[in-house]
């Protein structure tokens, strides 16, 4: 577990040493600020994980301000210390947003004490809020866009069925997230959920995912083997790229969707299964019917509801929202959940997005790993996997080499600081020193690393 990064704001430059001894000393990574501008520059680059502030900067009232730090990066914790205490102000000081506010001389002990339980409790609220995002189904409606608005209005109508459903749309598109959704708020909800990708799958592989099989049934088949259906029984069962299932398998599957039963490989005894079938597609089913490629009796089953995902460029104006819902979900190299500048946000509206929403997610997480700092700005986004410098494609390099360089990008960007740009990378100033040493990133005496 790294150290707390404490951001210490005071004026007095001789409490500012105390405090950043003391603190150093007791297994902190401190900053210093010695005004309130200078606090709010680093809520901006390089946010703490708690800044302990004192009430009187000069002619300024911290406390009067405590708002404006909240609004930069509302996660960080402030603790306010004051030589002049009194029921009123304490009563302000957390209706700004304080959550400490102790009197001065505080004893040091206390001090470090109320950080350590303060990132300590900062960090429980991370993880709860991480594990309830993640046991709740993603939205796929985010946005405003008419062509979204439709889909949740098809969609909702459509929940409650238990007739088969095609999604329809560009690979990227949202097709597994849209059923997910329609499983969680169907009668099914609460029982099994099964998903299938029929992609490159050959036909023996694809029959014993789907149906099982008895011990025997083929050369390697040691033991039995429940399917997919079995396990999903009274629940949904999700078959991703339905277009490119097998011939041989297609009467297999409609045989069970329409008798709801079905032989393992290798059985006599038929079993009986309950489930609602979701398929879904980028390809053009009629067509691959009238060529041959797809029974038609097999298309008109799966196909009594067919809903259509919209592709992300016809709804750019939900591409902002899109990438605020994807960037909370992305590790917070820089201690600050990743967030996008006007220009960044602008450049994703206008991009065409051949990918959809999975795109937009790659060129985020790529983003947020390799920028210097939480504010991603539009040459941080990457919408190909570009050449790197050498012509070398970026998504050739191994961990080791992305790592190294977006070690010396940081010291670049922070005028080979090596404090600064350990603060920006979120790790203790030794551990930086351990990466320059392990990468040979050297530090001439211009600063620069080379």
């Amino acid at each position: 577990m790294r150290e707390p990064q404490v951001l210490v704001v005071d004026d007095d430059p001789a409490v500012r040493q105390a405090l950043q001894g003391f603190l150093s000393g007791n297994g902190c990574e401190v900053s210093l600020a010695a005004s309130f501008d200078e606090a709010l520059e680093a809520f901006r680059t390089s946010p703490p994980d708690v800044a302990v502030i004192d009430n009187q900067l000069g002619a300024v009232s911290a406390v009067e301000r405590l708002e404006v730090l909240r609004a930069v990066d509302a996660d960080v914790p402030l603790v306010v210390l004051t030589g002049h205490a009194s029921i009123d102000l304490a009563v302000t000081a957390v209706k700004k947003g304080a959550e400490h506010f102790l009197t001065k001389p505080v004893e040091l002990s206390a001090l470090l004490a109320t950080i350590q339980r303060t990132v300590e409790n900062r960090r429980y609220r991370r993880e709860h809020l991480a594990a309830a995002r993640a046991r709740e189904p993603e939205d796929p409606f985010l946005g405003t866009s008419p062509a979204i608005r439709r889909l949740a209005e098809q969609a909702r109508r459509v929940a409650g069925s238990d007739s088969p459903l095609l999604l329809q749309g560009e690979t990227g598109s949202g097709k597994g997230v849209l059923t997910r959704w329609l499983h969680e708020h169907g009668p099914r909800a609460g029982e099994p959920f099964v998903d299938l990708n029929c992609a490159g799958l050959s036909r023996d592989l694809l029959e014993s995912e789907l149906f099982g099989h008895q011990r025997g049934a083929y050369t390697g088949a040691s033991a039995a083997k429940a399917g997919l259906l079995e396990l999903a029984n009274r629940g949904t069962v999700f078959l991703d790229e339905i277009g490119d299932m097998d011939p041989a398998v297609q009467p297999k599957l409609l045989k069970a969707l329409e008798e709801k039963r079905f032989r393992r490989l290798g059985d006599v005894r038929d079993r009986c299964v309950d489930v609602r079938l979701v398929a879904a597609t980028h390809r053009d089913l009629p067509r691959l019917v009238a060529e041959g490629r797809f029974r038609a009796d097999l298309y008109f089953r799966v196909a009594a509801i067919p809903l259509t995902l919209p592709p992300l460029r016809e709804r750019s104006e939900d591409v902002p929202a899109l990438a605020a819902r994807l960037l909370e979900g992305l590790p917070r190299h820089h201690g600050a959940a990743p967030s996008l500048s006007p220009a960044a946000i602008d450049a994703l509206r206008r991009h065409s997005w051949p990918g959809n929403i999975r795109e937009l997610r790659n060129v985020l997480e790529r983003a947020a790993l390799l920028a210097p700092g939480p504010v991603l700005g539009p040459e941080d986004l990457l919408f190909q996997p570009a050449a790197a410098a050498g012509g070398e494609p970026d998504l050739e390099l191994t961990l080791c080499e992305v790592e190294r360089r977006h070690i010396a990008r940081v010291l670049s960007a922070q005028s080979g600081k090596v404090d600064a740009a350990a603060r920006r990378l979120g790790v203790p100033r030794s551990s930086l020193y351990q990466k320059l040493k392990q990468h040979g990133i050297s530090l001439p005496r211009s600063g620069r690393p080379v």
